[in-house]
This record gives C-alpha cells, sequence and structure tokens, in this order.
C-alpha cells in the first residue's frame, strides 16, 4: 500500500509554488512578507515544541529542541513586530532595530546549546569532526562575507542598518556551524536529511536575498522578499520531516549514525575555488593571474577525485571489516568457550561476551579484573604447575575453580598459551569452559562407585585403596565387624526397619572411629574398619568399644530392637592388605561362635 502524504508537508509545498506568481504580480507585498514570516515563525515553534515531547528522547536532543522552540519563539515576536510597523505605513525593506535585537538573542539562544551539544566520539575522531566542520564553516564565511557582510559594512547606508545586518549575518554565520557541527556528529538530535534541509534553511536567510540583489542587474524588492522567504520554508519543512521519522522508529527518535567519510568538506573546498574565479573580473585580473587561477582549479579538482577514490576504497575496506567484526562478535557472543587475554601480572586486557557469563560480572566490568585474585586457594598450586608447562609447552591445561560474583567456586576448564612474545597480542590467552555440572556429575558417580549408596559409608574397593595407600613404614589393623540377630529384625519388621538398623549401625561405628579410619560396608550386615598406624592392642580396644556401642538399643518405626556386633581384628603392612582380610574375616567368625546364642539368631 503506498504510503499517504503528510498534509503539512503539502501544504507547505504548495504555498513555496504559490508564493512565486504572488510576489511577482500580487500589490502589498512588503505587508505579506512580514505576515508570512511571523506565521512560518509560529509553525516552526510548533513542530519544535512536538519534537521535544516526543518520548523517549534523550536530555540532550530535549535541551536541543526547546532551544529551537525559544529561538523561533523570539524571531516571530520579532516579525510580529515588524508586521505592526509595515502594517502601520513603516517601508518594508527598513529592518527594526528591535527586531533584528530579538532575532539575534533567539538564534544566540539556539547557537549556544548546539555548541554545548555532545558531539560523540573521541581522540583522532573528534579532531576530524572539528576540522570538517571548519573546513564548511570557512566556506560559508567566505560566501556570507563576499555576497553580504563585505557590501553591508562598506555600503553607503545608515551605520545602524548595516551593523544590524553585520549582527543578523554573524549569528546566522553561527547557526549554520553550530549545524553542521552536528551533522558530522555521531549524536545529531536529528537525521540526516532534515539536518541537510534545516542547515540550507538556515543559510538561506542569510544569503539568499543578497545573492539575487548580486546576480540582477536592478534589484527588484519582489524578487529580494521572494528570496528571503523561501529559504524560510525549509525550516518548517525539516522539522517536519523529523517528526514523521520518529514517528516510523519510534525506539530511536534520535540519529545515532556512524559517520564514516563526509564528502562536505571537499565540496565547500571546491565552492570556494570557484568563487575565487567568479571574483577575479571584478579586481581586472591578467592573463597571469587567471593561469594560476586556472591552475589552483586543476590541481584542487585532481586532488579531490583523488580523495573521492581513496574514500571509496576504505569505505569497502571498512565495509568488510565490519562485516568480519560482526561476523566475528556473532561467534564470540554465542560461543560457550570464553576467550580471555591477561597481562603479565594477570589482570585482563581483553574478555569475549560469554566471559562475563562465566564471571558473572555486569558487560565491561571485567577487564582489569585480577585472575589471581578469583582462583581458589586450594588450586594455587595448580596454577603454579599450570604456567611452568605453559613456559615450558607454550601450551597447558587444567581444571581450576574461579570464583563467580554469587561467591560460589565454578569448575572451569582452561587452556593457557602464552603470547606474550607476540607483538599483535602481548598477553596470556586463555580459554575456559564451565565444566562445574560435569564435575559434579563425575563427582557423583565417582562417590556412588566408591560408597554404599544406603550408609554413604565407603564400599570394599574404597576400603582396599585405603589400605594400600596407607603408610607402609607403620602397622595397618582391619575390623571385621558382623551383625547378630539381624535376620530376626528383618523377618520380625520388615527390610525397610532392616535398613534404618544398618543406617543406625553406620552412624555409630562411624562416632567411634571418628578420623582415626576409614568405615566401609562390605555388603549385608557386614562392616569393617581400617584404621592407620595403629597396633593391635589398640585396635581391640577399639572393636571392644564398637561392640558396645553397636549392642544399644535401636529405635525402629514403631518398635526398639537390639543386634548385637561380632568383631574380628587383623594388624600388618599394607602390602597384606588381602591377608589382613582374610585374618580379620576368620577371627570375626570365631568370635560369632563365641557369642552364638547370646543374640537374635545367628547362622
Amino acid at each position: 500500500m503506498p504510503a499517504r502524504l503528510d498534509p503539512v508537508l503539502c501544504a507547505l509545498g504548495l504555498l513555496a509554488v504559490l508564493l512565486v506568481p504572488w510576489f511577482l504580480f500580487a500589490p502589498g507585498i512588503g505587508q505579506a512578507l512580514w505576515t508570512l514570516q511571523a506565521g512560518v515563525d509560529l509553525l516552526t515553534v510548533g513542530l519544535a515544541w512536538r519534537l521535544y515531547q516526543v518520548p523517549k528522547t534523550n536530555r540532550y536532543a530535549r535541551r536541543f529542541w526547546l532551544a529551537v522552540a525559544v529561538g523561533m519563539g523570539s524571531s516571530a515576536i520579532a516579525d510580529s513586530y515588524q508586521t505592526a510597523l509595515v502594517l502601520g505605513g513603516h517601508p518594508a525593506g527598513e529592518v527594526s532595530i528591535v527586531q533584528t535585537g530579538l532575532v539575534v538573542a533567539g538564534m544566540v539562544v539556539v547557537v549556544i546549546t548546539m555548541l554545548c551539544h555532545p558531539l560523540g566520539g573521541a581522540g583522532r575522531l573528534r579532531l576530524r569532526l572539528w576540522l570538517d566542520a571548519a573546513t564548511v564553516l570557512t566556506a560559508v564565511a567566505v560566501f556570507l562575507w563576499y555576497f553580504l557582510l563585505a557590501g553591508e559594512l562598506s555600503g553607503d547606508g545608515r551605520a545602524a542598518d548595516r551593523l544590524a545586518a553585520a549582527a543578523t549575518s554573524a549569528v546566522m554565520l553561527l547557526v549554520t556551524f553550530a549545524l553542521i557541527k552536528m551533522l558530522f556528529s555521531a549524536n545529531a538530535p536529528f537525521q540526516q536529511w532534515p539536518g541537510v534541509i534545516g542547515t540550507l534553511g538556515v543559510t538561506g536567510t542569510a544569503v539568499a536575498a543578497p545573492l539575487a540583489a548580486l546576480l540582477m542587474e536592478h534589484s527588484d524588492p519582489r524578487i529580494l522578499y521572494l528570496a528571503q522567504l523561501l529559504p524560510c520554508l525549509l525550516i518548517p519543512i525539516s522539522l517536519r520531516m523529523q517528526e514523521l521519522l520518529n514517528r516510523r522508529n519510534a525506539e530511536v527518535p534520535v540519529a545515532t549514525r556512524s559517520k564514516r567519510f563526509s564528502r562536505l568538506p571537499y565540496a565547500a573546498v571546491a565552492a570556494t575555488q570557484l568563487l575565487l574565479v567568479l571574483a577575479l573580473p571584478g579586481v581586472g585580473a591578467d592573463l597571469k593571474i587567471w593561469g594560476v587561477a586556472a591552475g589552483v582549479l586543476v590541481s584542487t579538482a585532481l586532488v579531490l577525485v583523488r580523495q573521492q577514490a581513496a574514500f571509496h576504497d576504505n569505505e569497502r575496506l571498512l565495509a568488510e571489516i565490519s562485516r568480519r567484526d560482526e561476523w566475528f562478535g556473532a561467534l564470540a557472543q554465542h560461543a560457550s568457550d570464553t576467550t580471555i587475554v591477561s597481562d603479565g601480572d594477570r589482570r585482563v586486557t581483553y574478555s569475549s561476551p560469554s566471559a562475563v557469563r562465566l564471571l558473572g560480572l555486569r558487560d565491561g566490568d571485567d577487564t582489569g579484573t585480577d585472575l589471581g585474585g578469583r582462583i581458589h586457594p586450594d588450586d594455587m598450586p595448580v596454577v603454579a604447575e599450570l604456567f611452568t608447562r605453559m613456559q615450558a609447552a607454550g601450551t597447558a591445561a587444567a581444571e581450576l575453580r574461579i570464583l563467580h560474583v554469587d561467591g560460589t567456586y565454578h569448575w572451569t576448564h582452561v587452556v593457557g598459551t602464552d603470547l606474550l612474545d607476540n607483538p599483535n597480542i602481548r598477553g596470556l590467552v586463555w580459554n575456559g569452559r564451565d565444566v562445574t555440572e560435569a564435575r559434579r556429575l563425575q563427582d557423583e558417580l565417582r562417590h556412588q562407585a566408591t560408597h554404599d549408596a544406603l550408609t554413604g559409608l565407603a564400599n570394599r574397593f574404597l576400603l582396599q585403596q585405603r589400605v594400600h595407600a596407607a603408610d607402609s613404614d607403620r602397622p595397618v589393623s582391619v575390623l571385621v565387624i558382623d551383625l547378630d540377630g539381624f535376620k530376626q529384625v528383618n523377618d520380625v519388621h520388615g527390610h525397610h526397619a532392616g535398613d534404618q538398623v544398618l543406617i543406625a549401625v553406620a552412624d555409630r561405628i562411624r562416632t567411634v572411629v571418628r578420623d582415626g579410619g576409614t568405615v566401609a560396608r562390605l555388603g549385608g550386615d557386614e562392616f569393617a574398619v581400617v584404621l592407620p598406624a595403629t597396633d593391635p592392642d589398640r585396635a581391640a580396644a577399639l572393636a571392644a568399644t564398637i561392640s558396645r556401642v553397636v549392642g544399644e538399643p535401636i529405635a525402629v518405626t514403631g518398635a526398639e530392637v537390639v543386634v548385637g556386633a561380632s568383631v574380628g581384628c587383623s594388624t600388618g603392612t599394607p602390602a597384606e592388605a588381602e591377608r589382613m582380610l582374610r585374618d580379620a574375616d576368620d577371627a570375626m567368625y570365631r568370635a560369632k561362635q563365641a557369642r552364638r546364642g547370646l543374640v537374635g539368631h545367628h547362622r
């Protein structure tokens, strides 16, 4: 469906078309000029105020549109005053000093606001912006001087009129400069095309009438009035265009474009050169001067063409770099692995977006982070070994616990590469992946493989490992424990009660042994204890304590039961693990035979 035509823009365009025959042929043009001028000012005030009220506009843009509304409001008062004078018989061509003062005051407010507007960018980018703006400003100043100021300041009219014209032109020059500066910036409160049209309107109000007078041999007041009013219509047109663009994209009411290279400064240089040639006939230039001028024009044209070709190549190169950066950024943004670069002091100089997720920091807070301060203290020996292997082989890997901002440590598989000698990197590159869940699952599987599911005690496999890991220079004692009367508990109270008895017995044995050894469940109602650095006498005493503690009543669901414990002991070296288990098992059976008939049912 075709886009609807905007009625405001259509009305302004129609008014511009009708002004031409009206000002050329209709009577009373002087009164119409100032009446229409005041009306255009009031319309501009309304449009600027609507832009000020646009939601989601940042404070700098709102300040700019408020200044435009205030400045144009002052101009509306000035032109209304001038209209009243003209309607009262004052010559339309003689501008009142009051009107000039109000216009200048309003434009000064706009200029100050625009000059304080943030440019965006920094360093060389900001310098380039100011140089481009200064180049265009110089060209505008030359045109204003040639077509307006020089004639006004050297004219034969009254001094007050000349000063008023000079002041108006000077403030328009400042407005033009400020608009050009904002056009080059990345934070302009308007889009590009409305900004260009508004700049042309402001510049036209200063130079259009004098230019028309210069080009015409006899200055016709109707032509001069028309040249004065038509550029003024460009200002509300530009504001209305900006409002329509804001409506189309309500989320971005302010221009945030990224400008690379502008051709406007080079166009300004070319225009200044052409103006120089235009001025030569008026000074009676001879053939030598014309030859030099032609050489300057040709040289300037060649430089400009060469610069445009360089711009084309640079923009194509920047577009390719931008595509590659976007491609790399998308990969880094969604990669599960993290890439961090640190300096020799282990401080972060670069991190991929996933590093923010790994460390739990807000975006940008990770730069400068001390990696050493985020490593678990128990893993510092692993870090030292990792650096040693990196120095030897260039690359090394390890699993470390890294502190998250929530106060927990996350297991991370880290691959470090030493690129301190690489002039393009000059850092240590760390590639990491959060393996906390995998590590937890691994630990859980390892625990299940070495521990009893019901009691949480070590199983036979872990028991044998603990025997072999004991000090070979000191004796190791092994206790084997078998419950007496356990089958009767299962038969009378059920297997659930039997499980409760096994858990209670495991807790009692663990309490007796404490940290002096390893308690294991070998299966069924059979337990074992490994006691490193323990002689037979101490092992026998501990066995008696276990037998006594286990024999105390145990509360189960709905009842209280009593089981006994037959304990066998054996002492030897870690290398005799199998022999000690057999001997302790035989001793346990002998103890059970001695206790037969004392407690419950025995095998």
